[in-house]
């Protein structure tokens, strides 16, 4: 049954690595025609949800994630009927979320450094 699980969080974890690059294709295609009109009125809010809702959202799916590593690991340390494999792959999935999300804060200050030391 372990293997069972184990063949579901890997699942998950290449699933979530999906996810982060294709996050950062959308990055590099917005940085790319960033050059574009920007567009505003009601055309604009057709287009999705903004940067910092993207960036709230992402945040609250790493945390959630966290978390739930952590009431997994809570629950193996009490004693409870928790299979280590599952705990492991939540703590592992848990960190990849918190990896991504640092490298994408160092690229914002990174821009935002960049930005700063434009000469006006």
């Amino acid at each position: 049954m372990s293997g069972i699980d184990g063949l579901g969080g890997v699942e998950r974890v290449m699933a979530l690595r999906a996810q982060i690059l294709e996050r950062n294709s959308a990055l590099a295609r917005a940085g790319q025609s960033a050059g574009a009109a920007p567009t505003t009125g009601a055309t604009g809010a057709a287009q999705g949800p903004s940067f910092s809702q993207s960036m709230e959202n992402a945040l609250a799916k790493v945390n959630e994630t966290q978390q739930k590593a952590g009431a997994l690991s809570e629950s193996y340390e009490r004693g409870e009927t928790v299979d280590i494999a599952k705990v492991m792959l939540a703590r592992q999935e848990a960190s990849v979320g918190f990896e991504a999300t640092l490298q994408v804060r160092n690229k914002i200050l990174s821009a935002y450094k960049d930005i700063m030391s434009m000469p006006v």
